[in-house]
């Protein structure tokens, strides 16, 4: 039997979530929505549920994460509920399910939480760049060094546990039998979902925003390998030089103009943004700012007369690392790229 939580509505509102109670169940997001079948309510289903509190067979669910949002359930609804608000808000509560240490939950719900989270980084770095009297190569040594271990630890200790309660709930705990062989077939669908996020390309007038996305998932993950891997600041190829400033660019220009339409408003899926989703793009337009900034004054070499420059950097990239990374809306393109994965599983 379904265990109804009548209580969840006001749980999802803290979430983001919008009056979603007033759906009549007309079904016009459903006609809408590029991405329905006949087979598939979408996203009519999840409205339904979590009208009334369902929340295992939402847990279950991998439909929140096939939604791109383009906006038009929402654009098309008689009764302004918000279907498009609805699912995206349905990926932040899941990503707080999926995680076990909670602090996604806690972030994607109080703000004050998440401030105090930067506040206290912005301290933890400041007090390192004092202990080591501000001595620019011994800063900029730990923060290559951090990169690495942060990125080693975050996937070992937060994500697999992560992605492992994500395939228990939605593979395992459902009894979805999948042949081991399947499991490997199907890998490629969560590496081309991950590059390319190709299911986007099936909502309507959405191909610009496709290619923004997928620009801007091609620029940080080469920015990110040429900071970590080719250690870009310390570099002398002119190849690895030049690479870094022009990924580093990218990722700048892509993150203004997100920046510009969530200030906007025009499109219906800017119109409702969380501190979370300002979070995500701010700071990911001030990495690509500022790693362009320290290479360029490296180059000009005047970056010793200015290690403020620097010190931001690396407190940008700390807050990155440790906050939005492992418990902000960055875990959304991790998550949608195992949900595709899954989804075909489930397709056995």
């Amino acid at each position: 039997m379904s265990r109804v939580n009548p209580e969840f509505a006001t749980e999802l509102q803290k979430y983001g979530a919008s009056d979603f109670s007033a759906c009549f169940n007309c079904g016009n997001c459903t006609a809408t929505c590029a991405l329905s079948t006949t087979d598939s309510s979408f996203p009519r289903e999840m409205i339904r549920y979590s009208t009334l509190g369902l929340e295992d067979e939402i847990k279950a669910s991998l439909k929140p994460w096939e939604c791109y949002y383009c906006g038009e359930c929402s654009s098309e609804c008689p009764r302004q509920a918000e279907p498009g608000e609805l699912m995206m808000s349905l990926r932040r509560w899941l990503t707080a399910k999926y995680d076990w240490t909670g602090l996604s939950g806690l972030m994607y719900k109080s703000l004050p939480a998440s401030i105090t989270a930067f506040v206290l980084t912005f301290v933890g770095v400041l007090a390192f760049a004092f202990n080591a009297d501000f001595d620019l190569e011994h800063m900029m040594h730990v923060g290559h060094l951090f990169e690495a271990i942060a990125i080693a630890s975050i996937m070992a200790v937060i994500f697999v546990p992560n992605i492992i309660r994500m395939w228990y709930f939605t593979i395992l705990k459902p009894k979805t039998k999948v042949p081991f062989k399947k499991y490997v077939s199907s890998l490629g669908e969560f590496f081309v979902t991950m590059f390319t996020q190709k299911r986007a390309l099936d909502c309507d007038d959405n191909r610009f925003r496709w290619f923004e996305h997928f620009i801007l998932v091609i620029g940080y993950l080469s920015l990110l390998f040429t900071t970590v891997f080719m250690d870009w600041f310390s570099s002398q190829y002119m190849f690895v030089i030049v690479f870094g400033y022009v990924v580093s660019a990218i990722v700048f220009v892509v993150t203004v103009d997100f920046v510009n339409s969530r200030m906007k408003k025009k499109k219906t899926m800017n119109q409702h943004s969380q501190p979370s989703d300002w979070f995500f793009v701010i700071w990911l337009f001030m990495m690509g700012l500022t790693a362009f900034m320290t290479r360029l004054f490296i180059d000009l070499d005047i970056l010793e007369m200015n290690k403020w420059l620097y010190v931001l950097h690396f407190t940008i990239l700390v807050q990155w690392a440790l906050i939005i990374v492992p418990f902000g809306k960055w875990t959304h393109f991790l998550y949608r790229s195992f949900a595709m994965y899954f989804a075909k599983l489930k397709e056995a």
